[in-house]
């Protein structure tokens, strides 16, 4: 059965990229198709972002109170509570709320069987324009024995009735360093294993090393450099056969997790049966558009970046593209994310590397040290780090915040980045005292401080200064 009257858009996928591209489109009042195949919401509400942040906190609760009192821990309630917090926002996002706005919406899989059609089920809807947000899964890496076992990833993660006693999670990077940390604190012994001589491999190396001795001082395990050869069940749970520096070596514990990389949701939609250029996801161009002009994609099913909130950017441009007779180009250099660590780390731009390798040693690197905040000293143990790295002239290059609310501060960063203005302007900005973000106040007087000794002027009257000055001696 065929519906009778095209779709404006056809959004497949209700995370936060296909939510944010169906709103667009209904905001410029076009008739909307919405078709998932799971739950609106996505793996952000299900099984990302909102249940993991909500089982961090109450670790995070947990852990303080523990400071003062030795007391069990029942994770089965906090798993409750975890799922309850993902219940709780998706009443945002029911079919309802969405046909209350306009959309129509399908539950099911949607198969494409022409650049205009798509089968979801027994029948068969015509769209003008499509966004795919199929998003993406636990990627399974093809480790021996590994499909032999019931491993957890972050999909099945929080489905569980109560946290295992102890867990090897395979895989350095935020997701596993999150929920690493997290569990540890909610008393699972955790020992996490990196292939990479590091985890978060490619974050700031001075920071990884940081958040690690952090977590290792809580008690988590890491044994890096190590390469996971195998899996086996044990009478216990699984042992995890390894591979460091040649040698040979197993780890056992209850249960395991993969956390390694994810992969683009694109199997079975006959994407590639009507020209779709598929590589590592479904590939765009600048505006968003795949090889077939009435099919655009956003969030992780395109890449590069796999956070929620890219997933929001790129929906927003993809559908304005998709429905609107103005393309715009979609602009990576402003990319910021958190990994929600305690303390939470907060990237916003380039590393120092990347920015000598792109600009050369004409950059300026400034530190800041939280041992200097006030409001950081009114907290026992409260620390942090700043790291900016800017232009010759003082632009926002790069910047890397490990810190209480680190996410909130890249924030304001990310203004100045954006918008291409001076760090040192900052200065001029009355910041509440005490803050965390008065560190940023307190760090642009140093890059205005420099904006003045650097600039070409000042600089050869200093320069004639002292050179007269020595002539004279």
């Amino acid at each position: 059965m065929i519906s009778m009257k095209p779709y404006d858009l056809i959004v497949i996928g209700s995370g936060a990229g296909g939510l944010t591209a169906a709103f667009t489109a209904l905001g410029f009042g076009k008739r909307v198709l919405i078709v998932e195949k799971d739950r609106s919401g996505g793996e952000c509400t299900w099984s990302g972002c909102v249940p993991s942040k909500a089982l961090i906190n109450q670790a995070k609760d947990i852990h303080t109170a523990r400071k003062y009192a030795d007391f069990p821990i029942d994770t089965s309630a906090i798993l409750e509570r975890v799922r309850a917090v993902s219940e709780h926002v998706y009443e945002e996002e029911t079919p309802e709320v969405l046909q209350k706005a306009g959309a129509e919406y399908v539950n099911g899989f949607a198969r494409f069987i022409s650049p205009s059609r798509i089968e979801v089920g027994d029948r068969t809807y015509e769209g003008k324009k499509f966004v795919l947000a199929t998003g993406s899964s636990p990627f399974a890496p093809p480790i021996p024995g590994l499909d032999q076992v019931d491993y957890l990833t972050n999909e099945n993660f929080f489905q569980q009735a109560v946290l295992p006693a102890s867990i090897i999670v395979l895989g350095g990077g935020p997701i596993g360093i999150e929920l690493a940390q997290a569990m540890n604190r909610l008393g699972v012994q955790v020992t996490v294993v990196e292939m990479m001589p590091e985890i978060l491999s490619r974050e700031e190396p001075e920071f990884s090393v940081l958040i690690r001795q952090r977590l290792s001082a809580e008690g988590v395990r890491f044994e890096l450099g190590t390469k996971a050869v195998g899996v086996e069940k044990t009478p216990a749970g699984v042992r995890l056969n390894t591979e460091q520096n040649g040698e040979t070596g197993s780890l056992e514990a209850a249960n395991l997790m993969v956390a390694i990389g994810r992969a683009p949701n694109v199997k079975g939609m006959g994407l590639e049966d009507i020209g779709v250029n598929i590589d590592k996801g479904v590939e765009v161009n600048q505006h968003l558009q795949s090889s077939v002009k009435t099919i655009y994609a956003c969030g992780d099913v395109a890449g590069p970046y796999l956070l929620s909130h890219m997933a929001n950017f790129q929906g927003k441009l993809a559908a304005m593209n998709a429905i609107l007779p103005i393309n715009r180009a979609v602009d990576y250099r402003h990319v910021a994310w958190v990994t929600f660590t305690d303390p939470e780390f907060a990237r916003a731009g380039l590393t120092e590397q990347e920015a000598r390798e792109r600009h050369g040693d004409s950059i300026r690197v400034y530190r800041y040290d939280f041992a200097k905040l006030d409001r950081a000293k009114t907290k026992a143990g409260d620390t942090g780090l700043i790291k900016l790295i800017t232009s010759s002239r003082g632009k926002v290059l790069g910047a890397h915040i490990i810190a209480e609310r680190a996410g909130e501060l890249i924030a304001e960063v990310q203004v100045l980045k954006t918008l291409n203005l001076n760090f040192g302007k900052l200065q001029k900005v009355i910041h509440p005292y005490p803050t965390y973000a008065d560190s940023l106040r307190q760090l642009s007087q140093q890059v205005f401080l420099d904006n003045i000794l650097k600039h070409p002027v000042v600089s050869f009257l200093r320069s004639f200064g002292k050179r007269k000055k020595q002539t004279s001696e």
